[in-house]
């Protein structure tokens, strides 16, 4: 079992910065950043695996930075130039598998959910 807790979000104006943090209780080779806003589905925005290769969504790309601490077992979502759009619930998640690539996706087997952290962007 693994217990994933978020931090860091809250509300900014566009252009703003904000860096998300989740601490994990114990080490998963694949951590992953994901976000939901009300009435659309779940997407994934930032992973990186266990050879610390990340993986970034089309719209964040050149924004948002995804890092991991592995002597902590802290994982951050650095987010700059913020904009409207990117205004969800923002979801740390944990998993591994032993062949696939770790992408956030929601067909990758990622088994350990955090509660969320919301973050708003006013224009």
């Amino acid at each position: 079992q693994v217990q994933l807790v978020e931090s860091g979000g809250g509300s900014v104006q566009a252009g703003g910065s904000l860096r998300l943090s989740c601490a994990a209780s114990r080490y998963t080779s694949c951590m992953g950043w994901f976000r939901q806003a009300p009435g659309k589905e779940r997407e994934g925005v930032a992973a990186i695996g266990r050879t610390g290769s990340t993986y970034y969504a089309d719209s964040v790309k050149g924004r948002f930075t995804v890092s991991k601490d592995n002597a902590t077992n802290i994982l951050y979502l650095q987010m700059n130039s913020l904009k409207p759009e990117d205004s969800a619930m923002y979801y740390c998640a944990a998993g591994s598998h032993p062949f696939r690539p770790c992408i956030a996706t929601m067909t990758y087997p990622y088994y350990y959910w955090g509660q969320g952290t919301q973050v708003t962007v006013s224009s």
